[in-house]
């Protein structure tokens, strides 16, 4: 195949110089009639050829009467889907699917019925491609949501789901003029956030970026009319100085004996408005409107015509770029370099071969289109990170039960402005820009992120908060007591990262809620004279009746619900006494005893709670009075587990005024697993070596500093400090304060109450 005829395959409405509409791209006309689909389907088998014709007549039937908004039949609107799927040279399989990508969803034909017709292969595919509109959610957003999810895991098991729905989206986004305004925003914007940067990420470059512009087009038509009639002057007044510039190139080629194609390129209306926002910049100060693309036959060509072009026009410095060496995440590859024209005007030029132009423009879809490409060509290529971009979203769907969730893990995945980072053994990651050293750790595997402690980058110690930057080579270190900590959720940047993290912490409190409620359930079961029953057969109907009434589905549920403080434990327990009582058991004397000596007033008949610093999740210790050992405490269950305050708290009084029953007794063990932070506030002299004073005196009473703060005042004679101190109890706390106010520069020393 020769270069220009690949290019007028693919793009032959872009390439051939610049005479193109300001609209967006139109790749071929479309297909309205079997018969002009069927003129594209010159690369099928004669059996597959009639496979497809079957599929086309049972549509026809399936949408016979139905009308599209326009007023055409809707059996036009699949025939143009499939002729688009046809210009990537999909297999039979998919082009039935997409004749008949709608019949489950708006003609009631069944999954059963087009696995009988058709096979399950292409029943498959169509079930991926249907919207759970018959499903009842509590908003359309949830609904859209568990949609997109269906879709996206379809998509993970067989990509030609989503290149089917892309040309479906494609196809009504070209076709919905006869929309209402607000549907036509609506949908508009969904295919921007959703939609483009999925085509994006799968590489299908010619696709996103009309996809961009028809959703810009819908949804602010004025910006669009304007920059676009702008874009029309600018190529009649640019015409000469790009056909010169044309010329040049090519008698430079001509001369070094180099054989190549010249493209003319333009951006598309989007870009344009994009980076007028980015720059803050009006239209005539958008200097690469306008490029080119060089063509050749072989990667040495590559570098060999960039040498070529350097030698005609003037390189622009730090504007070079290598997307072969190190290709972008969705498989493109291309030389970028920016030269300076006759007039002074910098213009882009991008260089690559037929394999890299096939990947660039249509992706993963050049899998189908090219499968063989020489020397291993980058069709594979694409194929291949396409595959691991898919596999990502079973990984994150693992992880992820709530499809808005899900949906937002995927699109912070869909738009990865990479950075290029090393691991210590040279194999090279591509992460989204502001990706942290928790995300690399993550991307090598999950449980290297779960037990990340430190990282180091280019050899040097580094936060794990650190943003990584292009280049970077970067090592991680684990710990196998190390779990995530919740505060990374503020600094990843990937989608697997962020669910992963979540998941795991979802994990954590569900388990230590579950502990913490089967004891807060014992405890008050015990006050009315009884054991909790087993989980076991014999007690699966009592159980099952304890959660019937308690509206949980399942006894671990109900566990989590106490722990969490939804439910309230001496409620339960009656009730569970009740059902006991029912099936002839009978309060105990010993166990009545026990649970009565143990019982205070205050704690509503409930056993104390120990408090060991070993609490998670579901025991928590109050940031207004930072409790610590020693200082009398009493635990309020808020819904998402127990908050432990000081007695002597004011906001926790406020709480127990208002909600006396949420209140239990708890107290500290006897074996404390860590230490406790309490704040204290220091007033010093703003004298020389002050800070290095507070900082000693603490040190030598044995504690430590976790957080200082100095406030936003202008420094004057004096200074409040307030500081987070780790300490034992309240002893070693009278014992730092103590220290500290022997400090010279120290005025006043005291902990901070709320």
């Amino acid at each position: 195949m020769s270069i220009r005829s690949f290019a007028a395959d693919l793009l032959p409405a872009k390439l051939h110089g610049l005479a193109r509409t300001p609209a967006a791209t139109t790749p071929q006309a479309e297909v309205t009639t079997f018969a002009e689909l069927s003129e594209k389907l010159g690369y099928l088998t004669k059996s597959d050829l009639k496979k497809v014709r079957e599929a086309y007549k049972f549509a026809d039937e399936a949408h016979l009467g139905q009308l599209r908004a326009s007023g055409i039949p809707y059996i036009t609107h699949p025939l143009a889907v499939t002729g688009l799927a046809a210009d990537w040279k999909l297999d039979a399989t998919a082009l039935m699917a997409a004749l008949m990508h709608d019949t489950i969803e708006d003609c009631g034909v069944t999954k059963p019925e087009l696995i009988e017709r058709f096979g399950a292969p292409t029943a498959d595919l169509v079930d991926g491609l249907t919207k759970l509109d018959k499903l009842q959610f509590s908003t359309r957003e949830d609904g859209q949501a568990e949609s997109f999810r269906k879709m996206l895991l379809a998509m993970s098991r067989d990509v030609r789901v989503i290149l089917i729905k892309l040309c479906d989206r494609l196809h009504n986004m070209r076709t919905m003029e006869a929309m209402a305004p607000a549907k036509r925003a609506r949908i508009a914007r969904e295919t921007i956030e959703i939609f483009a940067p999925i085509a994006h990420r799968l590489g299908l470059n010619q696709m996103y970026r009309e996809l961009q512009d028809l959703s810009f087009r819908f949804m602010y038509p004025w910006r669009y009319a304007a920059i676009a009639k702008a874009l029309e002057r600018a190529r009649g007044t640019r015409r000469d100085i790009v056909d010169r510039m044309r010329r040049d190139v090519e008698k430079a080629f001509t001369e070094a004996r180099t054989k190549v194609t010249v493209f003319s390129r333009e951006k598309t209306v989007f870009s344009i408005y994009r980076k007028m926002r980015e720059k803050h910049a009006g239209f005539a100060q958008v200097n690469d409107i306008f490029g080119f693309r060089i063509v050749v036959h072989s990667l040495p060509e590559c570098y060999l015509s960039l040498g070529t072009l350097h030698q005609t026009y003037k390189p622009v410095p730090g504007r070079f770029k290598d997307y072969i060496a190190i290709p972008k995440a969705n498989g493109y590859q291309s030389l970028h370099t920016t030269l300076v024209n006759p007039l002074g005007t910098a213009v882009e030029f991008q260089v690559r071969t037929e394999e890299m132009h096939a990947v660039a423009e249509a992706g993963i879809a050049a899998h189908w289109m090219y499968k063989v490409g020489p020397q291993g060509g980058r069709p594979d290529e694409a194929q291949r990170l396409g595959a691991m971009w898919l596999q990502s979203l079973i990984d994150i769907q693992s992880d992820t039960h709530d499809s808005s969730e899900f949906l937002e893990h995927v699109k912070i995945d869909l738009f990865p402005e990479a950075v290029y980072v090393f691991t210590p053994k040279s194999k090279i990651l591509a992460l989204p820009r502001g990706a942290t050293p928790i995300d690399f750790a993550y991307a090598i595997h999950s449980d290297v992120g779960d037990h990340c402690v430190a990282a180091k980058v280019n050899g040097e110690p580094v936060a794990l908060r650190t943003e990584l930057k292009s280049g970077d080579v970067v090592e991680v270190s684990t710990s196998p007591n190390a779990r995530p900590n919740p505060s990374w959720l503020n600094s990843v940047r990937t989608g697997r990262a962020r669910s992963k993290i979540r998941h795991f912490l979802k994990n954590l409190e569900h388990e230590e809620s579950i502990l913490l409620g089967e004891k807060l359930l014992t405890q008050a079961l015990r006050n009315e004279g009884m054991a909790v029953p087993g989980d076991d057969e014999e007690h699966a109907a009592l159980w099952q009746s304890l959660t019937r009434w308690s509206g949980s589905r399942s006894r671990a549920e109900l566990m989590v619900d106490i722990g969490l403080g939804r439910k309230i434990a001496s409620i339960v327990a009656k009730r569970l006494a009740q059902l006991l009582g029912e099936r002839g058991q009978r309060p105990g004397a010993i166990a009545l005893t026990m649970g009565r000596f143990a019982s205070n007033e205050a704690a509503v008949g409930q056993n104390v709670v120990e408090i060991d610093g070993s609490e998670g999740a579901s025991v928590q210790l109050a940031t207004c009075c930072r409790p610590i050992p020693g200082d009398e405490v009493a635990g309020y269950f808020g819904g998402e587990g127990l908050t432990v305050h000081t007695k002597d708290c004011s906001i926790g009084r406020r709480l127990r005024e208002r909600d006396a029953e949420r209140w239990m007794e708890v107290d500290w063990a006897e074996q404390l697993t860590r230490q406790f932070e309490s704040a204290v506030s220091v007033l010093v002299r703003n004298t020389k070596g002050t800070l290095a004073q507070v900082a000693q005196a603490i040190s030598a009473a044995e504690a430590d500093i976790t957080h200082i703060d100095m406030g936003d005042e202008r420094a004057s004679e004096t200074t409040e400090l307030r500081l987070l101190v780790s300490v034992r109890d309240r002893l070693h706390l009278a014992d730092v304060l103590r220290t500290l106010k022997r400090a010279s520069s120290v005025l006043r020393a005291a902990r901070v109450k709320p």
